[in-house]
């Protein structure tokens, strides 16, 4: 297992570039059959979330569009609770379907808020496609249709996720070492 030290942390690899592919794939897959006459509209929250959602979409072979919001509630390995709206979103969402596209879910707080934040905007349907979810940390109830994998409740590195900014550009996805 390799090893990579980030700022004053270290961390191993937990999940390998390909196993992460196969999943994309997969969630991919069904995208493509659930959504197949709809042209979704991608909604990939950043900066996290930036390179699962271009893997993700040079899977996806129905007609789509794809945009992107900011949302920021981590500071260092820890959530800050608070959620701040950075960059909004200008398309018009009426009668739109729409696939939230995010890195990781945790608590789940950042994806409620942005769930009624769209909900003003009257799409026909929202959907969630997270790269990753944390089932035992979930404080609120989500339906996350499309998770490529559901892990423990360690903080994790690569594949777009930092930690202090550092790490995104890693291939596998790293777990910290106590």
């Amino acid at each position: 297992m390799a090893t990579v030290k980030i700022l004053d942390k270290t961390f191993q690899t937990s999940i390998p570039e390909s196993e992460i592919q196969q999943h994309v794939k997969a969630v991919a897959k069904r995208i493509n059959n659930d959504l197949a006459d709809k042209n979704p509209l991608f909604l990939a929250v950043l900066n996290g979330s930036f390179i699962f959602a271009a893997d993700l979409m040079r899977e996806i072979t129905i007609p789509c569009e794809i945009s992107f919001v900011k949302l920021a509630s981590y500071a260092g390995t820890m959530s800050t609770g608070k959620v701040t709206e950075v960059i909004g979103i200008n398309e018009d969402l009426s009668d739109r379907h729409i696939v939230i596209v995010e890195d990781i879910v945790d608590t789940g707080r950042t994806m409620q808020r942005m769930i009624e934040t769209l909900g003003t905007r009257n799409p026909a349907s929202i959907h969630i496609c997270a790269l990753l979810v944390k089932p035992e940390k979930l404080e609120v109830p989500l339906n996350i249709e499309y998770a490529a994998l559901e892990i423990p409740n360690d903080f994790i590195v690569g594949y777009g996720l930092d930690y202090d900014q550092q790490g995104r550009n890693l291939r596998d996805i790293y777990t910290i070492v106590e």
